[in-house]
């Protein structure tokens, strides 16, 4: 593969999904996990527990359920740009079950200059196998396309895999030089170099037959890797010539590990979660695992929740919302306790009122619940706590005068005792 090749979807799929392990590893990241989160059908704030949409979505087919058929989606857009969704029973009303078709069988039709597609062809060997038609005015079809943004195609979406195809072919070809290292016995290439002369001293040349016979005892004897580090007896005036740099100046292990990691840049991953080694931007698996969801994953569900609801959900009925519940994601347990404990803090201390802080967990506001309440032992910076205590009545006593008189002599009294025992 060269670069700047134009890939097809037969090529993404052989020579990335099925022959790389990064690819293989970052694709079912991401559809794995994008189809293990459950879904909700609501009423405004009402979840929905029965209806024939939830039917349809546990069993959209009778090969496939809910987790099956989304991993499959998921799958499709990561590897083509594109999804294709069927929908089989009556025209235009509610279907009777939900089928993928390959992206590389379908192909889409429209006049020249048209931005929307006049029908999607599917194709079988070259033949058009259906055909399914799409409203100019609505835009609606029996055939659901889900796509990826294409800076430079206005039907057919642009895949991650294709952005990283020249890493994939780099990885893939690293890969193919080490297993041919290890099946040539670990040892570079070289060559035997014959130096003879002739009677006269001129340079002698091998026949075809000599040259065949050399070949064939050096591939039997010392190629393979149970040959490894047998060791060569050249007779005559042969030479052993290395003519190719060692693995180590190679460095094709530290070229696998950069093209592993832009792989997974491509796609959304955390080079950690796909066995980068030395890839710690993340403290540990489980924040980078959060990463995962937070920066990848949910905009994946919320683009698809969004396309469902625009294509599907309309046919059974008005007032309805398909929605994935993002809050059973074991791996957001940890953000919403904090939001949580952020959010009640916030309340308690008379930041927010209580329907704010429901608002913002996700339910629906309450009467009475619009006030903004405080301890009520809070006071302003610079004021008095308590109130001052008020002054003694007993500090303002003033004596009678008949006491304050016999004060006074007690008071000379004593004193003239003291000079006179002073003077003795």
């Amino acid at each position: 593969n060269n670069a700047g090749k134009n890939y097809k979807y037969q090529d993404l799929a052989a020579e990335g999904y099925m022959k790389n392990a990064i690819v293989y590893r970052c694709v079912n990241e991401i559809s794995k996990g994008a189809s293990s989160v459950p879904y909700m059908l609501k009423t405004g704030d009402q979840v929905i527990e029965r209806h024939p949409l939830i039917d349809l979505m546990d069993r959209p087919n009778p090969l496939q359920s809910y987790s099956e058929f989304f991993n499959s989606l998921y799958g499709f857009l990561m590897l083509s740009g594109n999804a294709y969704v069927l929908k089989v029973g009556s025209e235009r009303g509610a279907p009777r079950e939900l089928h993928l078709l390959r992206p590389d069988r379908i192909e889409i039709k429209a006049s020249q200059g048209a931005t929307m597609p006049e029908r999607y062809n599917y194709m079988m060997n070259g033949r058009v196998e259906n055909s399914y038609e799409v409203d100019q005015d609505t835009g609606f079809s029996e055939l659901k396309h889900i796509k990826l943004w294409n800076p430079l195609d206005d039907f057919y979406g642009c895949s991650p895999l294709s952005a990283a195809a020249v890493e994939v072919d780099q990885h893939n070809l690293a890969s193919t030089h080490n297993i041919n290292l290890l099946s040539n016995g670990a040892r570079p290439t070289g060559a035997v170099i014959f130096k003879p002369q002739d009677d006269a001293g001129f340079a002698a040349n091998l026949t075809d037959a000599q040259r065949q016979q050399l070949l064939t005892d050096l591939n039997n004897r010392f190629s393979g890797a149970g040959n490894a580090g047998r060791p060569m007896l050249l007779e005559g005036d042969f030479d052993w010539k290395e003519m190719s740099l060692s693995p180590k100046d190679m460095d094709f292990l530290n070229l696998k590990h950069l093209a592993a990691t832009d792989i997974a840049m491509c796609f959304g991953v955390p080079s950690q979660l796909v066995g980068v080694p030395d890839a710690q931007t993340y403290a540990n698996v489980s924040e980078a695992r959060l990463a995962l969801y937070e920066e990848t994953i949910i905009p994946f569900l919320r683009k698809v929740e969004s396309d469902i609801n625009e294509w599907l959900v309309p046919l059974f009925g008005e007032n309805m919302e398909f929605e994935y519940d993002i809050d059973k994601i074991p791996a957001l347990a940890e953000r919403r306790r904090k939001i949580y404990e952020n959010v009640t803090s916030a309340v308690r201390e008379g930041i927010i009122t209580r329907n704010e802080a429901r608002e913002t967990l996700g339910y629906s506001p309450i009467e009475g619940g619009d006030d903004v309440y405080i301890s009520a032992t809070l006071f302003p910076l610079g004021s008095e706590a308590t109130p001052p205590p008020e002054e003694d009545e007993e500090a303002d006593y003033e004596p009678p005068e008949d006491d304050v008189e016999e004060n006074e002599e007690d008071d000379e009294k004593s004193l003239l005792e003291y000079e006179f025992k002073a003077l003795s």
